[in-house]
């Protein structure tokens, strides 16, 4: 064995050993530990880890089907049913200040996920409050109509910032009418086309036991555990079938930028992305890694970035998500650095990863696990992502990581560039940015009357739940 392959392997073996360590001793055992699973009559799976000596309980449950599902035109609809599922704000405040805890409710493209923290004495109390959510949902008129307008208050105030703004132009940019290409939370008008019968039929569709997993982290004899939901949560009836998340792909986007016109004379945002892959990919984590290093590339390229708000990031989801990148900067800085963004995707096929660019990339992003799985919500959102995604134990994906090399970068460079499925976005001021925009190609301005370039052959689809699915690959296109 030769000193550099020697060298090569002592690296990866301390970088894995590193990862494990980076987990606090107090979370320790909750990561390396299988958790005790027990599965209800109504197939809820539930997995119960030990957290010795905590006088908190922490319960997770996800509902494994998200806003993917909104039907066409009534993007929101499952968030409005996350919105309903404890629509009195004084249960909220019950966790709040009578168990030091909190009580919350995050609605994705996958998932609803439902967060309670509380006293562990009280934790027939809390089992009782989720099966009384789940069991018998108060979607009176009334309360969808206080949800719906609540949610869109929410839309209406954050709608107007030019991030928001960027971020959904660019999801509609590269996706189109598949259901990744709309925002999780609706937009004003889907809101109002939601009616109670929509939220009534998305709870019969995919609120039920055998398409949840519930997770429970706390210092609790797992026979009280399973005493308590065999009788509170046995009781929650199990659907016939699970509706899968199958759709048709979408049309490569349209390769121009988009300029979207927004009253800012200092900045703007500019976004840039490709398809992504699956969650449950085994190229997630080598994704993952290719984010921090075109981050890294990108400041080295254009040095004013250092002074911005920059980001690079994977989404990944059930289906293919997006690479993204993402910085706010000066008006005039707008051309130079989607054009440097558009050279950084490009070189990351072409160029393997350096050894420094791939340890600062490991490096940020086990500072980032480790920072997540250092309380016990990270714990149990951990394992729920293991059972939802079909992923490897902590402890296997912390070796997979160390595994990872520049070669495998470059790889997963390879599958995820491609110049015909590049889309990109600007929003700032059209007078200021057209012009440089106009210098790297021709450019679309939202609003404007024009030709549109070259259409894909592809036929666009418009996914609706409702319809029959037609099955996706886990593969970008």
């Amino acid at each position: 064995m030769n000193c550099e392959l020697l060298q090569n392997l002592l690296v990866k073996t301390v970088i894995s050993a590193c990862l494990l360590a980076a987990i606090p001793a107090s979370t320790s055992a909750q990561t390396s530990a299988v958790p005790d699973r027990t599965r209800l009559l109504n197939e809820l799976q539930v997995l119960l880890l030990p957290s010795p000596g905590s006088q908190d309980v922490v319960v997770k449950l996800r509902v494994n089907s998200g806003a993917a599902f909104d039907l066409a035109g009534k993007a929101g609809t499952m968030a409005l049913l996350g919105d309903l599922l404890f629509p009195d704000p004084n249960t909220r405040e019950y966790f709040t200040d009578e168990m030091q805890g909190r009580l919350a409710v995050s609605t994705d493209y996958d998932s609803i996920t439902i967060t309670m923290q509380g006293r562990t004495r009280e934790f027939e109390r809390i089992i009782e409050i989720l099966r009384n959510a789940v069991v018998t949902t108060p979607l009176t008129p009334d309360n969808v109509q206080k949800a719906r307008e609540g949610r869109t208050k929410i839309v209406k105030d954050t709608a107007i910032l030019p991030a928001t703004v960027a971020d959904r132009a660019i999801a509609a940019r590269l996706f189109g009418d598949f259901p990744y290409g709309r925002p999780y939370g609706g937009t004003v008008e889907s809101l109002e086309r939601i009616d109670r019968a929509d939220v009534m039929l998305a709870r019969d569709r995919f609120l039920n036991p055998n398409n949840s997993t519930l997770v429970i982290v706390g210092d609790l004899q797992p026979s009280r555990a399973r005493r308590v939901l065999r009788q509170l949560m046995g009781t929650w009836r199990k659907s016939e079938a699970i509706v899968p998340a199958t759709f048709k792909q979408p049309a490569l986007p349209d390769p121009r930028p988009l300029l979207v016109h927004a009253p800012s004379d200092q900045s703007v945002e500019v976004r840039l992305a490709v398809r992504g892959v699956s969650r449950s990919d085994p190229d997630s984590a080598a994704a993952s890694l290719l984010a921090s290093v075109a981050r890294q590339r990108w400041e080295k390229m254009m040095p004013d970035l250092a002074r911005s708000p920059i980001f690079v990031r994977h989404d990944a989801f059930v289906l293919p998500g997006m690479f993204l990148m993402g910085a706010t900067v000066e008006n005039l800085l707008a051309g130079k650095a989607l054009s440097a963004a558009r050279e950084v995707l490009r070189s990351l096929a072409s160029s393997p990863a350096t050894p420094a660019e791939l340890d600062y990339a490991r490096n940020e992003v086990i500072s980032a696990l480790s920072k997540l799985r250092s309380k016990p919500d990270g714990v149990a959102e951990a394992w729920l992502d293991i059972e939802g995604y079909k992923l490897p134990a902590i402890e296997e994906q912390a070796r997979a990581m160390s595994a990872i090399s520049s070669e495998d970068l470059r790889r997963m460079a390879g599958r995820l560039v491609d110049e015909r499925g590049v889309a990109s976005v600007v929003v700032g001021n059209s007078e200021l940015v057209k012009t440089q925009l106009e210098q790297i190609g021709k450019v679309e301005v939202m609003g404007e009357m024009q030709p549109k370039a070259n259409a894909s052959p592809e036929s666009k689809s418009t996914p609706n739940a409702a319809k029959p699915p037609i099955k996706s690959s886990s593969k970008p296109d």
